[in-house]
C-alpha cells in the first residue's frame, strides 16, 4: 500500500485513498466526503509521485505539508481549495502531515454517470490547474463552501436510498458554481498580480517574435508560455480571458498579425516568405489566420501601404 518514491504510484480507489491518509473507510465505493480532523495521520512515509483514478477537492487548513506540482510548491498553511482531476499527477514529501482541519471529497467518475454534472465538471478549467494555483476563499465564501459541504456530508451518511446519488450530485453541482466564481472573483481582486503578469506577457512575447525564437521554433505554444510564466496553461488562459476577453492562443495571434503587419509594411519579403518566417509550414494556414483577424488578406494589406 506504500508508495515507492522511484516510482508513480495510482491511487485506485478511494478506499485506498481514505487508508492512505489515515481517514475511516469509505460509506461508498465511488464517492466520499471525509473531515480531516478525523484522520488518524498518513499511514506513509515515503518520498513519491502519485495520482488518482477519481476527482478530489479539498479545503486544508492549519497544515504543514507542502504539496509540490512541478517546479512550484504549495503551502496550505493559509487554508485555501484546490482541486484535482483524475491522472493528475502529484507529489508527497516523508516529512509531510495531514492537515489538522479541512475536507477532502472524493468522486470517481462512474458516480457521475448519466448525471449532466458528468460533462459539465470537465468544463471546469480548475481542476487542471497548478497546486499553487489553489482558491483563496474569503472568510464568507468559506462560510458559503462549508454549508454546501455539511449538507453533502449528512446526506452522505444517511441510508442510502434512490434519492442519495441526485441529492449529493445537485449540492457538489452548486458548489462547483459557487467555486468557478469565486476564482473569477480571484483574478479580479489580485489585479496587482495580475498586472505584472500582462507586463511579462507582453515582453515574453516581444522577446520571442523580435529574435530568431520564432524562426528556430515556430509559434510559441500555450504551454511554453505558461511554462514561462510558472503557470499551468489552464489557469493562465483563464486569468487572462477574465482580465483581457482573449485566451493565451489569441494574444500569441494577437502578437504574431502585429509582427506579421509591420514585415508586410516593411520589407520586400514574400508572402510565403512572411508566413515561413512566422513558423508557417503553408502560406494558406498564415493567409487564413490573417484574414480572420484583420478582414483583409496580406497583400490586401500591403497594397494599401502602396
Amino acid at each position: 500500500m506504500r508508495p515507492k518514491a522511484s516510482k508513480l504510484f495510482t491511487i485506485e480507489s478511494i478506499a485506498m485513498q481514505h487508508h492512505l491518509m489515515g481517514l475511516p473507510q469509505p460509506q461508498h465505493p465511488l464517492m466520499s466526503i471525509a473531515r480531516f480532523e478525523d484522520s488518524r495521520g498518513a499511514t506513509t512515509k515515503e518520498t513519491g509521485h502519485f495520482t488518482n483514478k477519481f476527482y478530489a477537492i479539498a479545503i486544508k487548513r492549519k497544515c504543514t505539508c507542502r504539496t509540490r506540482y512541478g517546479q512550484n510548491d504549495y503551502d496550505y498553511d493559509q487554508g485555501m481549495m484546490s482541486f484535482f482531476a483524475p491522472e493528475q499527477i502529484l507529489s508527497w514529501n516523508a516529512d509531510d502531515e495531514m492537515p489538522s482541519t479541512g475536507w477532502a471529497v472524493s468522486i470517481h467518475p462512474d458516480f457521475l454517470r448519466g448525471n449532466p454534472l458528468e460533462q459539465k465538471i470537465k468544463e471546469y478549467g480548475f481542476f487542471q490547474y497548478a497546486v499553487n494555483e489553489a482558491l483563496h476563499l474569503s472568510p464568507k465564501e468559506e462560510k458559503m463552501i462549508e454549508r454546501l459541504l455539511k449538507i453533502i456530508y449528512e446526506e452522505y451518511h444517511t441510508s442510502i436510498d434512490h434519492f442519495s446519488q441526485e441529492i449529493i450530485l445537485s449540492h457538489l453541482s452548486l458548489l462547483l458554481s459557487y467555486a468557478n466564481r469565486f476564482y473569477n472573483r480571484q483574478f479580479i481582486t489580485r489585479k496587482h498580480v495580475s498586472s505584472d503578469l500582462l507586463v511579462k506577457l507582453e515582453l515574453l512575447l516581444n522577446d520571442y517574435f523580435s529574435s530568431n525564437q520564432i524562426e528556430e521554433q515556430g509559434l510559441p505554444t500555450v504551454k511554453y508560455i505558461s511554462d514561462q510564466l510558472n503557470l499551468s496553461p489552464n489557469y493562465l488562459s483563464d486569468l487572462l480571458r477574465n482580465l483581457t476577453g482573449q485566451n493565451t492562443q489569441q494574444h500569441i495571434h494577437s502578437k504574431l498579425i502585429e509582427k506579421a503587419k509591420e514585415m508586410l509594411a516593411s520589407s520586400n519579403l514574400t508572402v510565403s516568405e512572411i508566413a515561413y518566417y512566422l513558423g508557417f509550414e503553408y502560406s494558406q494556414s498564415f493567409n487564413k489566420l490573417f484574414k480572420s483577424k484583420t478582414n483583409f488578406t496580406p497583400l490586401e494589406f500591403r497594397a494599401s501601404f502602396n
